[in-house]
């Protein structure tokens, strides 16, 4: 494995060219293989997280239905490079008004991160699809389908994306791991899970850059790599702020957060998952507490100094264990 390999070259090199290659998503790939069998496509909206698998389905659904021709007659484009109604008016048009090249019928066009088109873009693009319908296919992949507006959601059949379960990861870093002469410990496993949280890219660039360190992959080097607290750090964290010991519990923040380099964010993130799982917090607590992360998750939003907010979020923290 070559060091200077990026994570993005990882997640194509792995990428799965045909449907029955793509894990975790088994309802999804059984729908759109009926496509292949059928030779017929309807206009589809992808929606789900990110890296739950809606471009690989899209390319391996294109890769199956077109052959050998399948890049003539697909095109990809993110949405978010270039919001407005100039790239329905000219990239989009164009590629949807040629017509199909070798003995395929229609086209395929895949418009990643379609929730971040304009209105004005959207109605455009409902437009393009009703008039090119007998030789372009739309796929539109979105985050939050309730960004797209009703229109365009009436025209396609909608497929809901779910978070990857632990185990299609898992499956995926064995494989992933076979084929790089990478070795993982079993407690990298769940590291690996833990931080991807059903996002496969995640789970990727978490094994590469543990793999770059050492062949042989710990669960000590995934979460250094990906700048994560493990688990029993965080709810210790918690734990050390609801005795009532702000001082203890300050000086764990502080060594989290500066000394290891974790995103204030991202440990909002692990905490809120350290307590809505736990089984040993009251459920009047948890509300508590969950309450008090969202405030300060908003305050930072709105660019509160991030300093000041972490430090009063564990002294909520405190107050509140000592009121209990």
């Amino acid at each position: 494995m070559s060091t200077m390999e990026s994570s993005d070259i990882w997640i194509e090199k792995y990428r799965p060219w045909n449907l029955s290659e793509v894990v975790g998503q088994r309802e999804i790939v059984e729908r759109l293989q009926s496509y292949v069998t059928n030779r017929a496509l309807p206009h589809l909206l992808f929606t789900g997280s990110t890296g739950v698998g809606k471009t690989t389905c899209a390319i391996a659904l294109a890769h199956e239905m077109f052959g050998n021709t399948w890049d003539l007659n697909f095109r990809e484009l993110n949405a978010s490079d270039e919001r407005g109604i100039d790239v329905v008016r000219n990239q989009i048009k164009q590629f949807a008004r040629t017509s199909p090249l070798g003995d395929a019928t229609f086209k395929i066009l895949f418009l990643d991160e379609a929730d971040a088109l304009t209105h004005d873009a959207q109605a455009a693009l409902r437009r393009t699809m009703e008039n090119y319908a007998e030789t372009c296919r739309f796929i539109l992949s979105c985050n939050y389908s309730s960004k797209i507006i009703d229109p365009i959601q009436s025209r396609c059949a909608i497929y809901r994306f779910r978070p990857l379960d632990n185990m299609a990861i898992m499956e995926e870093m064995r494989r992933i791991a076979d084929v790089e002469g990478i070795v993982l410990e079993e407690s990298a496993y769940a590291a690996i899970t833990y931080i991807a949280q059903g996002d496969m890219r995640k789970a990727i660039n978490a094994l590469q850059g543990a793999a770059i360190v050492s062949n042989v992959v710990i669960a000590e080097n995934v979460y250094v790599i990906t700048s994560n607290a493990k688990p029993e750090e965080v709810e210790d964290l918690v734990s050390i702020a609801l005795s009532g010991d702000f001082e203890t519990a300050e000086r764990a923040l502080r060594t989290l957060m500066y000394d290891r380099g974790i995103a204030p964010n991202e440990l909002l993130n692990q905490m809120y998952r350290a307590i809505s799982t736990s089984e040993s917090l009251d459920r009047k607590l948890k509300v508590l507490l969950i309450d008090h992360l969202g405030e300060t998750d908003f305050r930072l939003s709105e660019g509160a100094d991030v300093g000041i907010q972490m430090d009063a979020l564990i002294a909520r923290f405190v107050k509140t264990g000592l009121t209990l």
